[in-house]
């Protein structure tokens, strides 16, 4: 083999070589050339003197009474927080806009130019887009600013742009934390009235969500676009606006709000199964379980808004509140029927050591007749039917006020805590949020 290749002629060699070198040559060139081309055509269409960014496009069919179209799209890709005590929420998206200027037309070479890519937004005339109920927002630049301008040979512009914004977002708190709340994102013209600017929705899906999206304390249920036009003194500017349905996690509330409320208020009611002479267990059981229902409800609260309603947590907290409290006043009327019980206990004794001395002209001979109608009166008591009474009987068990007054309240607390839960969430569970 080696001894063919170099009976080979030189100059046939030469020539095999250049014919196998010319292809990658030859693509290299094209390729040069193309981006020569898209040089030049930059510099045709955006060149001194050849495009102003100043003046706007014209409208449908060329003509410059007609208002520019311009179409929206938004990637939502992360929601990182919805801030219940300030009432905002924060977002990071990916906004683009579409709309049709033929200054731009270019020759695209057969299909070989698809588009002209731009980073600089000041080349190009924008639209004066500004979003309503934003209170903070940046732009990324980590590695290269996140933007983009894409020119189409047919004139159509399109401009991409990564943002990260903080909006308002007035919320309902009536039904917390078993609402719903919905929070917007409103985009509108600053400038440009109806009559030269026209803000649509882009056809087919005009609102993406990532997949994946994921909130702490909520679950995103849907959203809706419409319009939100709004007329001033200076005239009617286009709107774009997205509703965004929150539902609130309730899971969450309930393992940290519900369940510990419901367990201090089942320890308070333990002090009525202690004896009525434990006065420092029974005092320190209520105070302290009363202190610390008051402080979940400070914490609660410190966590929300200051509004001018009552909320769903508010009704819950100061209801178990009360059921606390009134075992802590049980207590004390425990003790007041106690000590009562213990002055009668005394009195009778003091009435049994008294010795019966009779008088012969005393009341019972002053009043013979007396005597006569109380045994007519016993004849007719026991004449009639005794009526049994199931409650009656069971507390004539107890000989003391003090200890019914505590076998009654282990069975009214608890009964009317579950009837009020019954209550409860019957209403809030059931019940539509009532958004004005």
């Amino acid at each position: 083999m080696m001894s063919d290749l170099c009976k080979t002629p030189w100059w046939l060699c030469a020539l095999l070589l250049l014919a196998a070198n010319v292809p990658d040559a030859w693509c290299t060139q094209q390729k040069m050339n193309f981006r020569e081309k898209e040089k030049q055509v930059l510099d045709q269409i955006l060149g001194p003197g050849r495009y102003d960014a100043r003046i706007r496009p014209s409208g449908i069919n060329g003509t410059a009474d007609n208002p520019t179209i311009v179409k929206v799209n938004i990637f939502l890709r992360s929601i990182s927080k919805i801030d219940d005590y300030k009432m905002e929420y924060s977002v990071q998206l990916t906004f683009r806009e579409q709309w049709m200027d033929e200054r731009l037309k270019f020759n695209d070479f057969k299909g070989k130019i698809k588009y002209l890519t731009l980073t600089d937004a000041n080349r190009v005339w924008m639209p004066d887009l500004f979003f309503s109920n934003e209170k903070e927002g940046h732009f990324h630049n980590i590695i290269m600013p996140n933007v983009y301008i894409r020119i189409f040979p047919y004139g159509s512009v399109l401009y991409s742009i990564r943002i990260s914004l903080t909006l308002s977002c007035p919320m309902n708190l009536k039904l917390y934390p078993l609402d719903r709340q919905v929070c917007s994102l409103r985009m509108a013209s600053y400038g440009w009235t109806t009559d030269d600017l026209v803000f649509l929705w882009k056809d087919g899906d005009p609102v993406q969500v990532v997949k994946n999206l994921h909130l702490p304390r909520f679950t995103l249920e849907k959203f809706l676009t419409d319009y939100c036009n709004s007329k001033t003194n200076t005239g009617e500017y286009s709107c774009l606006k997205v509703d965004l349905l929150f539902k609130r996690e309730f899971s969450y509330y309930l393992i940290q709000i519900y369940i510990p409320c419901c367990m201090l208020v089942i320890v308070s009611w333990v002090s009525f199964w202690l004896d009525q002479s434990a006065i420092p267990a029974r005092v320190s059981l209520g105070v302290t379980t009363l202190l610390t229902m008051a402080t979940q409800t400070s914490g609660i609260n410190a966590s929300l808004p200051p509004v001018s309603y009552t909320k769903a947590i508010d009704v819950w907290t100061g209801v178990c509140l009360t059921f606390v409290f009134g075992a802590l006043l049980e207590f004390a009327l425990v003790n007041y029927a106690s000590r009562s019980d213990m002055h009668r206990e005394n009195m009778k004794k003091q009435r049994r050591q008294k010795p019966l001395v009779g008088h012969p002209g005393g009341p019972a001979a002053a009043a013979p007749g007396l005597a006569g109608l109380d045994k007519v009166r016993q004849c007719e008591i026991h004449m009639q039917p005794k009526r049994e009474n199931c409650c009656r009987t069971w507390l004539s068990k107890f000989p003391t006020r003090s200890k019914r007054i505590d076998v009654i309240s282990r069975i009214t607390f608890p009964l009317v805590f579950a009837l009020f839960n019954l209550v409860y969430w019957s209403t809030y569970l059931f019940r539509e949020d009532d958004r004005e």
